[in-house]
């Protein structure tokens, strides 16, 4: 039983065809396949990408015969988190990339991020959820949206050896990058990845716990994921 002291916090979106889609990704499509006046029970499908919504990555999304989503073990999947707010740069720059320098200036006011955690990284474009034109900052030039710098994931791996990162946009890489260097780095690990998080402005700077609960998929690159948040 929970301790009542702890509070559970969602930090999924809801699934629904009307969520941002990274350009060329699947849709989301719910189609009836039993209704409770014709057949007494009420079934849908459903298919979507394995990157759309709140998800996780997988290695084998960017490594040839890596790991795939159904091979991360349940303890994996439990974790602590710390959050990372960057609203202050990302305000007025949506290209912005997370630096080593921001890292250490929560660590100044918090102390150093332990081994094994989960390293979170509040943007506030979670709150652009609803405006996928926003969200994504789509120009002649591609996305437009704060991610993690190759140096601050080269930080956080090698002299903090988190985890994993996850963040409240579309990608973990900042849009404009092509290279995608956090997600290789954190992959390459089999690391946590986890992209398009919400409720993060919920969150303690330190002392949560996650739940990580992904399907199964065989070989999958990746997976809709619920992610919970115990907060002190």
């Amino acid at each position: 039983m929970l301790d009542k002291q702890r509070k559970v916090i969602s930090l999924s979106h809801p699934v629904s065809p009307r969520i941002p889609l990274w350009p060329g990704d699947p849709p989301v499509v719910f189609a009836e396949v039993a209704a409770l006046e014709k057949d007494g029970y009420f079934l849908r499908r459903f298919s979507m990408g394995e990157h759309s919504a709140t998800h996780m990555n997988a290695p084998n999304s960017f490594y040839a015969d890596a790991m795939g989503i159904d091979g991360y073990q349940p303890e994996d999947l439990v974790r602590p988190a710390v959050v990372v707010d960057v609203r202050s740069k990302t305000q007025g720059n949506p290209d912005y990339a997370i630096s080593p320098q921001d890292i250490e200036e929560w660590e100044r006011q918090h102390g150093p991020i332990e081994p094994g955690s989960v390293v979170l990284i509040y943007t506030g474009w979670q709150h652009l959820w609803h405006d996928p034109v926003a969200f994504f900052g789509l120009d002649a030039q591609g996305s437009h949206f704060p991610g993690i710098g190759e140096a601050a994931i080269g930080f956080l791996l090698e002299q903090r050896r988190i985890a994993g990162v996850g963040i409240d946009t579309h990608g973990v890489d900042p849009g404009q990058s092509t290279a995608f260097a956090t997600n290789r780095a954190v992959l390459a690990r089999s690391g946590i990845v986890l992209e398009c998080l919400t409720h993060l402005d919920r969150l303690p700077a330190k002392g949560a716990t996650l739940v990580i609960g992904v399907l199964a998929l065989e070989g999958g690159s990746g997976s809709p994921a619920s992610v919970m948040a115990f907060t002190p």
